[in-house]
């Protein structure tokens, strides 16, 4: 079942003169890039850190540099792309190596999606989906936090469907903030263990009663 859980009745003060900036997160697994095409679907224009984190890795790239320089030339293949499965292994097992790579990484990612989130108009609606929101305590940045989850099991059903091998998926999910971390930083949590048409009409009424620009 899909449900939407406001932690407050409704959004009563907009922002003026910029868009309302809504962090959307959740473990992997949990849907949050579902969410966000949906609420793209409703008219909010979505950034999206994962989008952006591959950009920032592309061949001939400063950050495609620092992380050979940092995890080695193998990473790369013939046409000098970053093999992320090989990398995902190395840090998704190391605490340390992980932490390594998003001190290179996540700046050029924050940066960038800062200046997407800014160019959008005034009135918008304007959502960054970042899976490490909480680990990056980025909640004081946005006026509406939407976190998404699901259960265990479901997540590691559609993570198996994904080509990701059990341990492997609950090592990723063990590297990552809990639930409990999640909610105590969400203005509203959907819940998404259900079907895609539960999960659309939790969606709609996420925007319809929270998100929606007020009429002209």
């Amino acid at each position: 079942m899909s449900t939407v859980t406001p932690a407050w009745p409704s959004l009563h003060r907009r922002p003026t003169g910029r868009a309302l900036y809504v962090g959307l997160t959740g473990g992997i697994g949990a849907g949050k890039s579902e969410v966000a095409r949906l609420l793209a679907a409703h008219g909010a224009v979505v950034v999206s850190a994962d989008a952006i984190a591959r950009e920032v890795v592309a061949p001939g790239t400063e950050g495609l540099a620092a992380v050979a320089a940092e995890f080695g030339q193998e990473l790369l293949d013939a046409a000098g792309a970053l093999d992320r499965a090989a990398l995902g292994r190395i840090v998704f097992t190391d605490p340390l190596r992980r932490a390594r790579l998003e001190e290179i990484i996540l700046p050029l990612v924050a940066a960038e999606a800062w200046a997407r989130l800014e160019a959008v108009p005034a009135g918008r609606v304007a959502v960054y989906d970042v899976p490490l929101l909480v680990e990056g305590q980025m909640e004081g940045m946005f006026d509406v936090v939407v976190v998404v989850e699901a259960k265990l099991e479901t997540r590691l059903e559609r993570l198996d469907r994904r080509g990701l091998e059990r341990e492997q998926a609950l090592a990723r999910i063990a590297s990552q903030a809990s639930d409990a971390e999640r909610r105590a930083v969400a203005d509203v949590v959907v819940s998404n263990s259900g079907t895609r048409e539960e999960l659309a009409m939790a969606v709609s009424r996420l925007w319809t009663e929270q998100l929606a620009p007020a009429a002209d």
